[in-house]
């Protein structure tokens, strides 16, 4: 089987490689092996390979595949298993090494792709709309049961286009921000009743607080950080809280510099990279929420571009570029009958 394999943490474009190994061995009790056909490429996925900013490079005795999503087709089920067969669409999350053609997973997490949906959508099923219901939780719990406005950064990505698409659905006010007057026309075309500020103008701060109004924002929703930390944290109301998803930001704000003390400020992650610690039924009401997305907004879950698995570098740089509307796709060649 083909599979994109690292032996050490380092720049993607450098330490990636595609390579020819043996497939797994037959699934053991309560495992299924999946035949992978299209995986998304995450920030998180290129987070694993390349490391966290400022901190120290991995190295592994045994070489690793990026990416936990992917869909694609089961090959053979262990014993054990019910409600799972060969030759059945299914996705998957979160399973390490998606960026392989087979991958083995325990069965309590893949999920069933329902009639209808495509091999696409398919693909982004899960980790988005999963990242987004860890998103709307942290928000309710900052808010408070409050009305005040949230910030979001990063609105044009695919996960900001989710929050965007909830606040409208849930009725709390939210402000976009995105950093080019392009991505925030386009952003205005597609939320007409969402205030979208370009970062990229000198007087964003102005705008931003404008929109606001009153006090300032009650909650950040932030998938930047870097540099614009400390202008984020000017936005908030005293009392307020900064949740970070993301790093898509460069350079860094001293902790020290946020007067998070005085103003009683709150600071806090929120990652889909938890969402196992939930209890079994809560699992199952996510999944559920997931998979009425695929089937009823699939236009939620955008795709960007796919690229076989041999193309890995150039999908990467596409991933990367700026102003690029939805995920990008790695896939694989279905089986022959």
């Amino acid at each position: 089987m083909r599979t994109i394999a690292y032996d050490q943490q380092g720049d993607a474009a450098q330490v990636l490689s595609l390579r020819e190994e043996p497939a797994p061995p037959a699934p053991d009790a309560g495992q299924v092996v999946v035949r992978v056909l299209s995986r998304p490429i995450h920030p998180g996925d290129l987070i694993a390979v390349e490391g966290l900013r400022g901190g120290p490079l991995q190295r592994y005795a045994v070489p690793r595949s990026p990416g936990v999503e992917g869909a694609g087709v089961i090959e053979a089920v262990g014993e054990g298993v019910e409600g799972l067969r060969a030759g059945q669409r299914v996705a998957f999350f979160p399973v390490p090494g998606a960026w392989s053609e087979l991958v083995t997973a325990p069965a309590e997490l893949v999920v069933p792709v329902p009639e209808g949906v495509s091999a696409e959508t398919a693909a982004l099923m899960l980790v988005n709309p999963l990242t987004l219901l860890t998103l709307l939780r942290a928000v309710d719990d900052a808010r408070h049961g409050e009305g005040g406005p949230v910030v979001q950064t990063a609105a044009g990505s695919s996960m900001g286009r989710l929050v965007g698409a909830a606040a409208l659905m849930h009725g709390f006010p939210l402000v976009n921000l995105v950093r080019s007057a392009a991505g925030a026309q386009a952003l205005r075309e597609r939320f007409p009743r969402l205030p979208t500020i370009s970062t990229a103008d000198p007087d964003w701060r102005t705008q931003a607080r404008d929109a606001i109004g009153g006090r300032g924002a009650q909650v950040v929703l932030d998938a930047v950080g870097g540099s614009l930390t400390g202008d984020l944290v000017a936005l908030l109301a005293d009392s307020g809280t900064l949740i970070t998803y993301g790093g898509l930001g460069s350079g860094s704000t001293p902790v020290e510099s946020l007067g998070l003390v005085p103003r009683e400020l709150t600071v806090r992650g929120a990652s889909v990279g938890r969402w196992l610690t939930r209890t079994t039924e809560q699992r199952a009401e996510d999944v559920a929420f997931a998979t009425r997305m695929a089937e009823t907004a699939p236009e939620l879950l955008e795709v960007a571009a796919t690229y076989d698995l041999a193309d890995f570098a150039e999908a990467i740089a596409h991933a990367r570029r700026p102003g690029k509307s939805g995920t990008v796709l790695l896939t694989s060649p279905a089986p022959r009958e």
